[in-house]
């Protein structure tokens, strides 16, 4: 358990907060996986639901 906790110290101190550039891109790209795999599901259903008609 003490090493846990060591270890979580040491993470919050190397960590460090993004500028507002680096998280705008975090947010891109995330955002745009978000869609894709959106996309994806929807033309999955759509070819579902045009074969099972």
């Amino acid at each position: 358990m003490s090493g846990l906790v060591e270890n979580s110290k040491r993470v919050f101190t190397v960590a460090k907060k993004p500028d507002k550039q680096e998280f705008w891109g975090i947010a891109k790209s995330t955002g745009l996986g978000i869609l894709f795999i959106g996309l994806v599901g929807f033309v999955i259903y759509l070819i579902f639901q045009f074969f099972l008609l």
